[in-house]
């Protein structure tokens, strides 16, 4: 969630930066360009003070004037010299009064054309375009010379704009500094931000994929956090225990109600006993009471068995599974060889987390189906494997298998195949298996074995689910 929301708000916050930071800049190269104009339309000022004394150089008459048209022109050499800025006092008629360098001449179109025509117009020339520092032209500013109202003459400055180019580059570079250092400490605000906010999200997270693991009494520890997280939190906690209470008073009322109803059905039984003394041996109706007896008897053990495997947590220790599965075929064997059915096991030495009891019921459990199911002079394989983190046993049958709408109901409660129903069982033996399993880090699966036959893994962890 985090790698989503974070980009979130850095576009946000490189946009609100963008939309401040391209206005700066935009206004940092007027004021860098105004400050230049500025500066040329006083020059241009000053030049055409000097040449309203000396317009008459317009002419062909030469008059006293010719010193203070020196002077002009020596003004003009000297602000060309410094600043290398070409300028120029243009007679209406285009004949230079005065020029630096010599070569500075009025073209026919362009800036300097256009610039020197709206002066003529008794005004001083529009402000030029502005000056971007990837663009290499000139800085044109033109002022008219007035004399008795009439316009007789036009400065013209003609400005190159490499320093004004290196000064607005060089704003542009401080504004991008400052947005990047801007955006930087915007990302680690959005950061904390974020951790600030999820923080409590992971807590949560982690908390109910340890419930739905198993692990009822985990809780949300308290944790920073906007308010309705932690409202939410709390919540959460409070939802938690109802439902541990709900399950907890299921389990209590299923191992009760098991406990109570065994002494009843121990008499009925026994009552049942005594009535077939009083009849004759092979009287069917007694026989088919008397098993029904039994079976209830076995399913009522069974729910106390899965009330407490619910209950009870798993006692896990490093366990050698080879070891302990060639102890289960070894017990399973002879009730394989009275149906005719050959129980083989492969059980190389491997080592995982388990609970050695739970393990052992659950292998009983998958074994007793096996050779249940396994038609006679039929194998059964057991084989014992480990893979990465995981260490498996593996039952193999030759018997009928399952569909595939069974084998997605397979170890549900009192389940059992309706083509299976004759057979002996309660349908909860795989449930308390799988129940005992997951309590310990482990599971239990089902998947076919061609041509026909069940193969189930029973599979445990090799690394402490603690670490």
């Amino acid at each position: 969630m985090r790698t989503r929301l974070l980009p979130l708000l850095i576009v946000l916050m490189a946009a609100v930066l963008l939309a401040l930071g391209i206005p700066l800049a935009v206004s940092v190269a007027s004021a860098q360009q105004q400050k230049v104009v500025v500066d040329r339309i006083d020059d241009t000022a000053r030049f055409a003070s000097l040449a309203q004394f000396v317009t008459d150089a317009c002419s062909s008459t030469r008059t006293s004037t010719d010193e203070r048209l020196a002077t002009l022109r020596s003004e003009l050499a000297s602000y060309y010299g410094v600043y290398g800025i070409r300028a120029g006092v243009f007679c209406r008629t285009d004949i230079p009064m005065a020029q630096a360098p010599p070569s500075f001449f009025l073209p026919d179109q362009g800036e300097v054309r256009d610039a020197f025509a709206e002066a003529l117009l008794s005004r001083r020339s529009h402000d030029p375009k502005q000056v971007w520092p990837w663009q290499r032209n000139r800085l044109v500013v033109a002022s008219p010379v007035i004399r008795d109202g009439d316009v007789v003459a036009v400065v013209v400055t003609d400005s190159p704009t490499g320093a004004l180019r290196s000064r607005i580059l060089h704003g542009w570079l401080v504004i991008g500094v400052g947005e990047i250092a801007a955006m930087l400490l915007a990302v680690g605000a959005a950061l904390r931000l974020t951790g600030w906010v999820l923080r409590p999200v992971r807590v949560l997270d982690a908390t109910t994929h340890a419930i739905a693991s198993g692990r009822l009494k985990t809780r949300v520890a308290a944790a920073g956090g906007p308010p309705e997280l932690r409202r939410l939190a709390h919540s959460f906690n409070e939802m938690a225990d109802n439902v541990e209470d709900v399950l907890e008073q299921q389990r209590a009322f299923v191992a009760d109600a098991s406990h109570q109803l065994r002494n009843p059905l121990a008499a009925l039984l026994l009552r049942i006993e005594l009535l077939a003394l009083e009849l004759p041996e092979d009287n069917e109706e007694i026989a088919s009471v008397r098993t029904e007896g039994k079976r209830l008897a076995e399913v009522l053990d069974d729910l106390l068995d899965l009330a407490l495997a619910e209950h009870t947590e798993a006692d896990l220790r490093i366990t050698d599974i080879g070891a302990l599965t060639a102890e289960r075929v070894a017990a399973w064997t002879p009730t394989a060889e009275a149906k005719g059915v050959r129980l083989v096991g492969n059980c190389p030495p491997t080592t995982a987390w388990a609970d050695p009891v739970t393990l052992s019921s659950a292998l009983d459990a998958v074994i007793d189906n096996a050779v249940k199911f396994t038609p006679q002079d039929e194998c059964v394989e057991v084989t014992v494997a480990a893979d990465g983190d995981t260490s498996t046993v593996v039952v193999t049958d030759n018997g009928p298998g399952l569909t595939d709408e069974e084998l997605a109901r397979v170890g549900d409660r009192f389940w059992r195949s309706s083509r299976h129903q004759n057979i002996k069982g309660s349908g909860l033996g795989l449930s308390i298996s799988r129940t005992l399993l997951a309590a310990g880090g482990g599971s239990i699966s089902y998947g076919r074995h061609e041509p026909h036959g069940l193969t189930v893994t029973v599979s445990v962890p090799r690394n402490s689910p603690a670490v």
